[in-house]
């Protein structure tokens, strides 16, 4: 029951924070996170089929309802000073809310997956979060896809990519502004398929496997 109470709380919270803000939505369309008007739209390179995270493994172990879902056609959502906007709340609000602390902090293990429903959690568990928030909000589960990268110092980490019809934009807990992903300075690794959230897909140029950190 506390936990229940916890998850409905957290939810409520999150509806607020999609229907708050200071900045209006143009406002905040001025570069569309570094991807002016007159950029050419990027996608990151789609590879071949690989092996999912152990996280997201024991995840659907956890919450076998969520993964409990069959394939379906991608989806890109539409990229409007409104969906601006919402990601944007969100990936503050997610930012602002959850406490930073490692699986080994909090669980007492080295790696798992879950929403940060206490108030804690690594950088999957923001991604988890957003990626719930959005598709309560009514954005489609093909266009949310979670993301393995290399980070700047060359760790693992985790982040939330959007498909837009203006590209691919990253909502990341390490850093503030929603950016396009040829903007972060990572190195993207691996992350669901758009068609099926259970089957992970390559990025970019193959390499060596990154294991997502603790951060």
């Amino acid at each position: 029951m506390g936990r229940l109470k916890t998850n409905t709380a957290m939810l409520v919270m999150c509806a607020a924070a999609l229907a708050s803000g200071t900045a209006t939505a143009t406002e905040r369309t001025g570069s569309l996170g570094g991807a002016p008007n007159n950029e050419r739209v990027a996608y990151v390179a789609v590879g071949e089929p690989t092996r999912a995270p152990i996280g997201w493994v024991e995840f659907c172990v956890e919450y076998k309802s969520e993964c409990n879902t069959k394939p379906s056609a991608p989806r890109d959502v539409v990229l409007t000073p409104k969906s601006w906007d919402d990601m944007v709340k969100v990936n503050r609000w997610a930012n602002d809310s959850i406490q930073p602390v490692t699986d080994l902090e909090h669980w007492g293990v080295v790696e798992r997956w879950s929403y940060p429903d206490d108030g804690k959690g690594d950088c999957e568990d923001y991604v988890l979060l957003k990626r719930r928030m959005l598709m309560q909000a009514g954005w489609p589960r093909e266009a949310l896809l979670i993301t393995v990268v290399s980070d700047k110092r060359g760790d693992g980490h985790a982040v939330l990519t959007v498909k837009t019809d203006r590209g691919e934009f990253i909502l990341d807990n390490q850093e503030p502004e929603v950016l396009a992903w040829n903007k972060t300075g990572y190195r993207f690794v691996k992350r669901q398929s758009q068609s099926d959230q259970n089957a992970w897909v390559s990025l970019g140029e193959p390499r060596g496997p990154a294991t997502v950190s603790a951060r």
